[in-house]
């Protein structure tokens, strides 16, 4: 019997790793007719401190992560998907990517790059996608 997946999160953050997810991605959402979600969490936790300084700091944050998801819905419509989402949430991708927006789209399968943007938070209290794959509660596929 083959499973199939209906709902699918892809987490985007801009990488190499995430455009390697995400062309993973729109073979799985194609093969399935899946309904193809595109997630970026803002870290607000690393311009936080910073902001005291440079208040636009979240504003660029903002135009930059729904610049970012507007170019891959772009793409995939380029390519021929329709049912698209697109979620932009603040706060920590670790958390929110697995349990928030897997439980908001009722999330079947989460699509995300092995490494991503942040090499200094990954190597002192490990990776997104290590934090994903223990949290979620759906399948979980890493792109190398």
């Amino acid at each position: 019997m083959r499973y199939e997946y209906k709902n699918i999160v892809v987490a985007i953050d801009g990488s190499e790793a995430s455009e390697n997810a995400f062309a993973k991605a729109i073979d799985i959402v194609k093969r399935n007719n899946a309904h193809l979600i595109l997630a970026h969490v803002v870290d607000s936790r690393s311009f936080a401190t910073a902001e005291a300084y440079d208040r636009t700091l979240a504003d660029r944050a903002d135009d930059y992560a729904k610049d970012l998801v507007d170019s891959y819905v772009e793409n995939a419509k380029e390519i021929g998907i329709t049912n698209i989402s697109r979620c932009i949430e603040y706060g920590s991708p670790k958390i929110k990517i697995a349990r928030d927006i897997a439980q908001m789209f009722e999330a079947d399968l989460i699509i995300c790059g092995a490494t991503g943007m942040n090499a200094v938070e990954r190597f002192l209290i490990g990776s997104v996608s290590e934090s994903i794959t223990r949290h979620a509660a759906c399948d979980v596929l890493v792109v190398r």
